[in-house]
């Protein structure tokens, strides 16, 4: 079953995440992404000068990890984890600005996910991003604790999004200078996004240094990545999951 598409229009990169079951975040849909952004990295003509758009069909962007397939299994459940990370990291080195196109919903992972993009424009007549650990009882890891502080500015915004599982509107995460526009539909989001990429095309930078100062700016990020989640905390996530 295909869970994701590229399609390449000029210079611009559309990866779109398909698919039936909210676009969970299971070894299989991640290793397909990586899959597509080395892709991209292989076009040497495509290093320079050029933007990529995530985006997805239907309901949600990402609703997270796939906690059916992992079931309580912690080997399953710190494969997906380590698989994200992995994903985390090409994104923040890749060499040309990214864009997340957010259609529908975006939680706890799949909220990760968005925030790791440059730039993010969301729809505003449906959807929201929401951390929704505390909700569901399950720790949250410290990289993507790492994430938040790097992509929230706000500290009151970053406890009410961890602390009280708030869920934010398109409009309410412009004003929290979380995602950079809002706009009316699936369709205005999409279109939102091509020209912003196609404004960023326009700049022409070096696609190697771009990825490298990214590195920089999001270096807390990869050093929390660098270190494992402990065996008690999968395991806590494990228990928590087959309480559900």
């Amino acid at each position: 079953m295909e869970t994701c598409k590229l399609e390449k229009r000029g210079k611009l990169f559309i990866l779109t995440l398909t698919g039936e079951d909210e676009h969970r975040l299971n070894p299989t849909r991640i290793d397909a992404i990586r899959s597509a952004l080395n892709q991209i990295r292989s076009d040497s003509s495509s290093l320079s000068g050029s933007v990529l758009i995530t985006t997805a069909h239907g309901k949600f962007f990402s609703n997270g990890y796939d906690l059916a397939w992992a079931g309580s299994s912690p080997e399953k459940i710190r494969l997906m984890s380590s698989k994200l990370g992995e994903l985390v990291v090409d994104l923040i080195s890749f060499p040309m600005p990214t864009v997340a196109a957010i259609t529908g919903h975006a939680c706890a992972a799949g909220m990760i996910f968005a925030l790791c993009h440059d730039y993010i424009v969301m729809r505003k007549d449906r959807g929201f991003l929401y951390m929704s650990e505390m909700d569901i009882g399950l720790k949250i890891p410290a990289w993507f604790m790492a994430v938040i502080s790097c992509k929230i500015g706000d500290a009151r915004v970053q406890r009410d999004v961890v602390l009280k599982a708030r869920k934010l509107t398109a409009k309410q995460a412009v004003e929290s200078g979380i995602i950079d526009v809002a706009l009316d539909s699936a369709e205005e989001t999409v279109k939102g996004a091509v020209e912003l990429g196609e404004t960023l095309v326009k700049k022409g930078w070096n696609g190697q240094v771009y990825g490298e100062n990214r590195k920089e700016l999001y270096r807390k990020v990869i050093d929390k990545l660098g270190v494992d989640e402990t065996r008690d905390d999968v395991k806590n996530v494990a228990i928590a999951i087959s309480k559900m």
